[in-house]
């Protein structure tokens, strides 16, 4: 089993696992359309996020692949999203991962902090080789997003599934370890002008 040391702590944000107390917090953005816009799910109930909630909460190790890890992104006062890593392959040290932010809280860099975590945990504590990331073609922020993450751009799935009805292309961006760890300093990952990426820190 495969488990982070929690809290993971960031300049700004700590990651831990989720617990039935962030229903609350997890229901202000699963309630919104804005938030499944890009994807295959619809807004939910507060029934519904209660039993997400739940879910996710079971998920706060990898001790098999094709588990998910699954850590809320907290601020002082309040749970702003999650991130996830989905052990995809043992052999080829693989994972995918995936995040989920509250709207109200973007445009300051909060969900490439938390990721950056998640990601340098993989790296170099649970010795990953290499992590994707998908998303609709059309879903700019997400793209940008794994872009500032030191991701490259590695397919476009031209109409490759089913999106609402319609045919829809799919993005896929990809790092690997060593990329990881020859990136920290660089001109690419400082979108912000100079502003170093953001690096995970623990007790």
């Amino acid at each position: 089993m495969f488990r982070p040391t929690y809290p993971i702590r960031t300049a700004r944000l700590t990651l831990r696992p989720v617990t039935l107390d962030d229903l609350d917090d997890v229901c202000s953005w699963q309630r919104r359309p804005d938030v499944f816009r890009w994807t295959l799910s619809e807004p939910r109930t507060r029934e519904e996020s209660r039993s997400s909630v739940i879910a996710m909460a079971g998920e706060d190790a990898l001790r098999a692949e094709g588990d998910c890890l699954t850590l809320a992104v907290a601020t002082a006062a309040e749970v702003i999203g999650t991130v996830e890593l989905v052990w995809r392959s043992q052999a080829d040290r693989t994972a995918e991962v995936g995040y989920v932010f509250h709207p109200d809280h973007g445009g300051r860099g909060l969900a490439t902090e938390a990721a950056t975590a998640l990601l340098d945990w993989g790296f170099t504590e649970f010795g990953l080789h290499r992590i994707y990331a998908r998303c609709h073609g059309r879903n700019a922020a997400s793209a940008r997003l794994m872009v500032r993450l030191g991701m490259r751009q590695e397919a476009r799935h031209v109409e490759s599934y089913l999106f609402r009805g319609e045919w829809a292309d799919q993005l896929v961006f990809a790092i690997l370890a060593r990329e990881w760890a020859t990136t920290a300093s660089s001109p690419h990952d400082q979108p912000d002008g100079g502003t170093p990426r953001p690096q995970a820190s623990r007790p």
